[in-house]
């Protein structure tokens, strides 16, 4: 998430600012009127979540997304004056030592104690880009001061400009991250913590950061047995998945255990798809409609050991879309919802389908069409930084060869084969 403020004589031009510097996606997080004109704090790829936990114990005073989108521009407002007030201080120090020459070392060591005092007491945020970018900015200021402190006690520096060799090892990985499809933020972050050796070190430490951020389920679906529904645009796979499903479990147990669900009643012919694997299987399929509710349907088959819900996929503008996620939500029986996310989708449209579900308590979450995708660190970060446990992944159309049951290592290789697939092909490109 990054934060920027604007400053301008009026609302249409600070508006302009936004529309020029961060374009049409947007978020104004506050406006407010400031001597000489007014203020705007807008933020790119703003993330409740994100910002809670940034927020920290003040978060607890949002009781709204509008109040919790101040609560973070106050904050943005107060790190940058701080920012601001170091780097006056230490602008009064340089210009002190440039007016008193050599006197100026021992009269004015306090001062520039006293900058690195004031410094220290910045309070950047653990995560996000606008705390790297904070992280950055003090780091520069940090390496002037301790240039200003060798050259009073007559030592020779290097040029703050001048990247170590371990950052430099640390802009590789971050890049080579990057590469493997992980956002720029969390790319970053990871790179950061490989403090010093070798570049493919620090790559093999990635990847077992990556193996423990990333959560599936201990045991399936068919095994452990209960309600399970998926949630997910259209288009995402869940007819398809839950068929896949519903197919294994005939396949090991048998078809008198299992009953598919549809809560789609909004659109034309909805149905078709689930009742031809009713069909195929010998499986019963019930539709929630006006005259059978979610909980009736699931008291009548409360003595079958999987069942298994499909839903529309409705967005927040659809009309239907509140209804559908209080039925799973509100439900007295124990409904593990989980979302179905496409690996072909970008991490902007993955949140935003995160957003618009997690009202209905998501449990965890699907990976679908996971052949399709270029590269797989997309997904990986997805559910690194939402937490959503993975069931399973899908990587085609055969039922139900195609279904998977999802475990970090394996997932984390798969992302890797397919990063050096991708590498080769651009070899072959370029070479062609």
């Amino acid at each position: 998430m990054k934060v920027k403020r604007f400053f301008a004589q009026t609302m249409a031009e600070a508006l302009k600012q936004v529309s020029e510097q961060m374009g049409p996606d947007a978020v104004i997080l506050s406006n407010r009127r400031v001597d000489g004109g007014v203020e705007i704090v807008t933020a790119l790829d703003y993330d409740e979540n994100m910002a809670r936990q940034r927020l920290g114990s003040r978060a607890e005073e949002a009781t709204n997304g509008s109040r919790l989108a101040e609560l973070q521009a106050d904050q943005h407002r107060r790190l940058e004056d701080e920012l601001s007030r170091s780097r006056d201080r230490i602008r009064e120090v340089r210009e002190k030592r440039a007016g008193q020459g050599a006197g100026y070392a021992r009269a004015s060591f306090s001062d520039i104690q006293q900058a690195v005092d004031e410094q220290a007491d910045v309070q950047v945020p653990s995560t996000g880009r606008t705390g790297e970018a904070y992280s950055d900015e003090l780091a520069q200021m940090r390496a002037e001061i301790s240039s200003l402190r060798d050259l009073m006690q007559g030592k020779k520096t290097q040029s703050p400009v001048e990247p170590s060799a371990t950052s430099a090892v640390q802009q590789r990985l971050a890049e080579r991250l990057q590469e493997f499809g992980l956002g720029n933020e969390l790319a970053v972050s990871i790179a950061r913590r490989h403090k010093a050796g070798r570049l493919e070190d620090g790559w093999k430490q990635s990847l077992k950061m990556l193996c423990t951020g990333v959560r599936t389920a201990r045991t399936e679906w068919l095994d452990q047995g209960g309600v399970f529904a998926l949630v997910g645009p259209t288009g995402s796979g869940k007819t398809t998945t839950i068929g896949k499903l519903a197919a294994r479990y005939v396949l090991k147990h048998g078809p008198d255990a299992v009953a598919l669900v549809t809560t789609d009643r909004y659109r034309v012919a909805a149905h078709e798809q689930l009742f031809v694997f009713g069909r195929i299987l010998n499986v019963p399929v019930r539709v929630v409609d006006e005259s059978h509710s979610l909980d009736d349907i699931l008291d009548e088959l409360s003595d079958r050991h999987l069942v298994l819900i499909d839903t529309a996929g409705l967005t927040s503008s659809d009309k239907g879309y509140q209804e559908q996620l209080a039925e799973l939500a509100q439900s007295h029986h124990n409904v593990r919802t989980h979302l179905v996310v496409s690996a072909t989708s970008q991490p902007r449209i993955m949140k935003s389908v995160w957003h618009c579900y997690k009202m209905a308590n998501l449990a965890g979450c699907v990976m679908t069409k996971v052949d399709e995708a270029l590269t797989l660190g997309e997904s990986l970060g997805f559910v690194m930084e939402t937490g959503l446990p993975v069931a399973y992944y899908t990587d085609g159309q055969k039922i139900p060869e195609d279904l998977h049951h999802a475990q970090a290592v394996p997932l984390v290789r798969l992302a890797v084969d397919r990063l050096k697939a991708l590498q080769r092909q651009q070899a072959v490109a370029e070479g062609a």
